[in-house]
């Protein structure tokens, strides 16, 4: 379980003082699909980045597993992260150089997996998200689609418990988005992994089963479907 409690992120810009998370107080169970949406500014991405561990709170707590993870020192999070939270982003952020069997090896190679195992895994994600004939092709050779595929099957290589999803379908056309869908969807269900949305895409908010609309830091609704 996910708790925050009394969040606040504040950032200086030009002197002023912004609050991007407001004193959010927030509980996210295992297994959720859950959509944080609000327009751009409103904070869903700097709460996202709180969660996992890429921003620090200026005050308040995140809580994963009983484990204050808001405390942890940057060696810490980034063992905490590599072991339990996957990251999807808009931007896909593949290495270019590498193929897309080698993008996903990356983290298991960090985590001391062997060769052996590294390469079975690999190939079993890549099958998983419907990448299997396309692992020895970079980046560059992949749709967007494609590639936020192998984004996903990178996010599931060190097989965490929690997948944090900034804007994963902004660049995505809708059949894209919904093959994309299908397979978080399914992951969600069948392994119970978690997984967290930053979004304004009406495409993924339908698909969640709890939206989280969050302005100017605050939460004003939060409804379960």
């Amino acid at each position: 379980m996910i708790v925050i409690e009394k969040l606040r992120r504040i950032y200086n810009q030009g002197g002023l003082e912004v609050n991007a998370v407001n004193n959010v107080d927030l509980k996210i169970s295992d297994g959720e699909f859950t959509a944080v949406v609000g327009p751009s500014g409103s904070g869903k991405t700097t709460l996202l980045n709180c969660i996992g561990g890429l921003d620090n709170p200026t005050s308040g707590k995140v809580i994963i597993d009983d484990e204050v993870i808001s405390s942890y020192s940057s060696d810490e999070m980034i063992k905490f992260r590599l072991n339990n939270i996957g990251f999807v982003f808009q931007a896909y952020n593949l290495i270019p150089v590498l193929t897309a069997k080698e993008n996903i090896e990356m983290i298991m190679l960090m985590q001391g997996y062997n060769k052996q195992d590294m390469d079975v895994r690999s190939r079993e994600l890549l099958n998983e998200v419907g990448m299997g004939k396309m692992g020895e092709r970079r980046p560059a050779q992949l749709s967007g689609g494609q590639q936020q595929r192998v984004a996903v099957a990178r996010a599931l290589a060190s097989k965490p418990k929690f997948i944090l999803a900034d804007e994963p379908t902004a660049n995505l056309d809708s059949k894209s988005t919904a093959k994309l869908l299908d397979i978080m969807s399914r992951l969600n269900k069948q392994e119970n992994i978690t997984f967290i949305f930053s979004t304004h895409d009406q495409r993924v908010i339908d698909r969640a089963r709890r939206v989280i609309t969050i302005e100017d830091g605050k939460i004003l609704k939060d409804i379960k479907k």
